[in-house]
């Protein structure tokens, strides 16, 4: 048996869903452009503005606590982070990127729960603009869209 969400039959996917956005907004710009693709992603799948939360949190580094907070409450079907992480001239970008990464996933192992990583990690500003609705698409939609299908899964086991 095979296991696939079908993007043209599940069009209202997300009709009683409840999901929760967490947004670093360090850099307002690239979270604006995030948050907008994401919300008209999930609209496209039925997700209703009633059954979505927005949280803002200052940067990528808080993302990981608050996802935690989300979790635990266990009233969300998914949680979508959202933000972008600059490499500037010291190392202080990897542990950053380190410290977002391990703690979200570690988020989505614990509480088994969803949670899609829709954070730019970037060289410079022109790679992230480029990420957040520029020359390589927009990292929201992608993580709506991953968010939408592990749910499906979770809920096909």
């Amino acid at each position: 048996m095979e296991f696939k969400f079908d993007h043209n039959k599940n069009k209202q996917f997300l009709a009683t869903k409840k999901i929760a956005l967490i947004i670093g907004y360090f850099y307002q710009d690239i979270a604006n452009n995030l948050l907008l693709a994401t919300k008209n992603t999930l609209t496209t799948y039925g997700a209703k503005d009633k059954n979505i939360d927005i949280f803002y949190v200052p940067g990528a580094f808080e993302i990981p606590l608050i996802a935690k907070k989300i979790a635990k409450k266990q009233y969300y079907d998914g949680i979508i982070t959202l933000g972008a992480v600059i490499q500037g001239e010291t190392p202080h970008f990897d542990f950053v990127c380190n410290e977002c990464s391990h703690g979200i996933s570690n988020v989505s192992y614990e509480y088994e729960v969803p949670v899609s990583f829709g954070i730019i990690t970037a060289k410079n500003m022109k790679q992230a603009i480029g990420r957040a609705g520029g020359y390589k698409g927009n990292k929201g939609e992608e993580a709506a869209i991953a968010m939408i299908e592990m749910i499906y899964l979770i809920n096909e086991l």
